[in-house]
């Protein structure tokens, strides 16, 4: 117990790079060459367009480029906290929450099915090895080419269901509660047209407004014709490379074929069936979050949540872990050399602490166990932890 609890506390600063690909919410994109002519629009409109969108099938190929600017981690964040829940768990290599990692680096090449609410298939290449998710009903399957192992999950709800909290009754409502809530923070404009993956598209860009956030842009291209997003590109202050740019190469809004979400339990296969890892563990593994820091140990983030400093594109989220930081030299070997290059020593007002970088999200860990989490500047987050003492 004493061994899982000190492995859970490195999750916190190795989770940054986690929250950071969560935070994208990798929608694909990726403009081609040749911009096309079309009718002027503005970001009221284009907000309407995409909220009228009633995209129910579609296929086609895209690619996923990630740079967070973190060092090589392949396996790292999966394996420790596959350690924090508990090693020889047998949920095995196909469940899809040990395959998430894998887009948080590098580039990736993705293959999509989607029929309604009730049908969808997911496919990540590899070079020869294939992952696969499918959703067909109630049931969820998922086969890593790799292992040839199947994670199998039955009884599960429909994707796309209707939210628990009411919606704006039209398009034009939605696209005036999403400029409302942009208010004086967040910037929404059209900026010129695309092409992509052969597709005329708008351009909504959104930029903050407010300084000492890390976003420089996110960049949204809508399909001309039917209002679908086909482009999502996250530009960190930092320059360089996107944070994240993925996009279509290839789309048909035609049906996908019934079979394409068929699937049969490769000959010699390992198949793990959900209900048993719950028995195992006594419920899931962790899906967001609040409820993943929770579990780590973080009292505060798990029970009440954190206390949300500032607000916007600087909102920095706080909690108390209840226990010292971690130290480096304590630090599981596989994650000592991360560590090192991930975090800087910092300190102020409110004592001495690391703070962990990505292009995107930081964290501040400070040394008595309080730490502070935004896509905000490392300098912000120590202004927030001096400002509450």
């Amino acid at each position: 117990m004493a061994a899982q609890r000190k492995t859970s506390r490195y999750v916190v600063p190795v989770a940054v790079a986690g929250i950071a690909a969560a935070t994208i919410g990798l929608v694909p994109a990726l403009a081609a060459s040749g911009d096309p002519d079309l009718p002027e629009i503005t970001a009221q409109q284009l907000i309407e367009k995409i909220a009228a969108s009633d995209t129910q099938t579609l296929s086609g190929t895209f690619k996923v480029s990630t740079d967070l600017g973190l060092p090589a981690f392949d396996g790292l964040l999966g394996g420790l906290a596959g350690g924090a829940a508990g090693a020889g768990s047998g949920e095995g290599t196909a469940d899809p929450s040990a395959q998430l990692t894998k887009l948080v680096s590098g580039t990736h090449t993705l293959k999509i099915a989607a029929d309604g609410p009730e049908r969808q298939k997911l496919t990540l290449v590899d070079g020869e090895e294939r992952y696969s998710l499918v959703h067909n009903g109630d049931e969820v399957w998922a086969y890593d080419s790799a292992s040839n192992e199947v994670f199998h999950e039955k009884g599960v709800e429909e994707a796309g269901r209707a939210p628990e909290k009411e919606v704006p009754a039209s398009p034009k409502a939605l696209a005036d509660e999403v400029l409302k809530a942009a208010g004086d923070t967040t910037s929404i404009t059209v900026g010129g047209t695309a092409n992509v993956a052969g597709r005329d598209a708008y351009r909504l860009v959104i930029e903050p407004k407010q300084q000492g956030s890390t976003v420089d842009s996110v960049t949204i291209a809508v399909d001309a014709a039917t209002g679908t997003p086909l482009k999502f590109t996250l530009d960190s202050t930092s320059g360089g490379k996107p944070v994240v740019d993925a996009g279509f190469t290839k789309v048909d809004f035609g049906r996908p074929a019934a079979s394409e979400f068929d699937f049969a339990v490769p000959k010699g296969a390992k198949v793990t069936e959900a209900d048993d890892v719950e028995k195992e563990h006594g419920g899931k593994a962790p899906e967001d979050l609040e409820k993943a820091l929770g579990d780590f140990g973080l009292g505060g983030a798990g029970q009440n949540g954190p206390e949300i400093v500032g607000e916007g594109w600087t909102a920095i989220a706080a909690f108390d872990t209840g226990e010292a930081a971690p130290k480096t030299e304590d630090a599981p070997k596989e994650a000592r050399g991360f560590l090192d290059a991930l975090g800087d020593e910092v300190s102020g007002k409110f004592g001495s602490g690391t703070v962990f970088k990505t292009k995107l999200v930081n964290a501040l860990m400070t040394d008595d166990g309080k730490v502070y989490v935004g896509a905000v500047t490392p300098q912000a987050l120590v202004d927030a932890a001096n400002a509450a003492k």
